[in-house]
């Protein structure tokens, strides 16, 4: 037999081998039907989807180009590029049983999830960003058992998070914000370690059932949401905790307990209500390098310990007295803001004073005239 044949025989045998599956071409199918082609030029993954060649079989020189990755002949990634593609997602994508990834962002996609979508009991990344995906996350989701990673954000989701949320043992990464989701926070996945649900319009207090779990959190993104009540002592003291971001909400308490083995590096509750005087534990975080209480409600003197945090934001309160001379230290360094309150003398050169303090009269009657200039 001419070495010639033999060569024919095993790159027949080799492109029968890695065939790709029928159901995983019909899915794929049914993925690119689901697009409006007007959406799909020329130079994109989707445009080189071409059925008259297998898309797991190499060589990929013209047909499937990019958008899938295989593992012998099943597809394991959806991994489509950022055109701008309008479309549904097809319930037929559950025939992609084998998908360890998918990743939609930064299209044009909309309307539900396919309760099907949520039979992919391999899938490890699930990415459907910044598309206009809408209607509720259902309790389903927690099929998903090896789920690592979920990215859902800048959507149009809708409804309460799922109870279920919680059976997502593998998950790390949890982002849903930028959505119109409402009601309170669940308990969470014991292994998350970053958390984003900022811009929705979640409601509730901070309950301690909700992170009980989540021993191993280092950023909490809840900012620019209806949270109220107290923020907790206990909600600063998880150890691996490093960045916590609950910004433009509405609470109107805050307890700071004396840390131990903090990691907490960056806090932001600023445009909240807090009330009362400037928590004096905040400075004993070790770690803590940039905080902000921007407008909110809270009075009194600002404690000379606060010159251990290199960031600091006060301004828009009703902070008074002189402030303390260790913040201007040309040692200290310290930047931020103290403007937008009732302090006297806040030394102009400095950066921290550039914002003008509040005019006398609105001092005085905070504190019921007993403020003098």
């Amino acid at each position: 037999m001419s070495t010639t044949l033999i060569s024919l025989l095993l790159l027949l045998l080799s492109t029968t081998a890695t065939a790709t599956v029928s159901s995983d071409i019909t899915a794929l199918r049914a993925i690119k039907s689901a697009i409006n082609p007007a959406t799909i030029p020329s130079y994109t993954c989707l445009h080189s989807w071409d059925f008259s060649s297998d898309p797991c079989s190499p060589p990929h020189v013209t047909h499937f180009l990019c958008g899938l990755s295989c593992s012998g002949n099943r597809v394991t990634q959806l991994t489509l590029d950022p055109a701008g593609y309008a479309g549904t997602l097809p319930p037929l994508i559950s025939q992609l049983t084998q998908l360890i990834t998918i990743d939609l962002s930064d299209n044009r996609f909309h309307g539900p999830i396919p309760n099907s979508l949520f039979f992919l009991h391999n899938l490890q990344t699930l990415i459907l960003g910044s598309n206009s995906f809408s209607g509720f996350i259902p309790p389903a989701i927690s099929n998903l058992k090896n789920l690592q990673t979920i990215d859902m954000s800048h959507n149009a989701f809708t409804g309460s998070l799922p109870n279920s949320l919680t059976q997502l043992t593998q998950l790390t990464r949890l982002d849903l914000s930028f959505n119109k989701l409402t009601g309170p926070i669940p308990e969470l996945p014991k292994n998350l370690i970053q958390l984003a649900l900022k811009s929705n319009s979640l409601s509730g207090y901070l309950t301690k059932q909700s992170f009980t779990e989540s021993t191993q959190l280092e950023v909490i993104e809840l900012s620019d949401n209806s949270l109220t009540g107290t923020i907790p002592g206990w909600f600063f003291l998880t150890p691996s905790t490093q960045q916590i971001n609950l910004a433009n909400n509405s609470f109107t308490g805050l307890v700071i307990l004396k840390p131990v083995n903090s990691t907490l590096v960056a806090v932001n509750l600023g445009f909240n209500k807090l009330s009362g005087y400037l928590p004096v534990t905040f400075p004993a975080y070790s770690m803590l390098a940039s905080l902000s209480l921007s407008y909110n409600k809270l009075r009194g003197r600002i404690p000379s310990e606060y010159s251990k945090i290199s960031r600091l934001f006060l301004d828009g309160n009703l902070l008074i007295g002189l402030p303390p001379k260790e913040l201007f230290s040309r040692k200290m360094s310290i930047t931020g803001s103290l403007g937008d309150n009732c302090l006297k003398s806040c030394p102009v050169w400095s950066e921290l004073c550039v914002k003008s303090q509040k005019p006398f009269s609105i001092c005085q009657k905070a504190y019921q005239g007993k403020v003098k200039q």
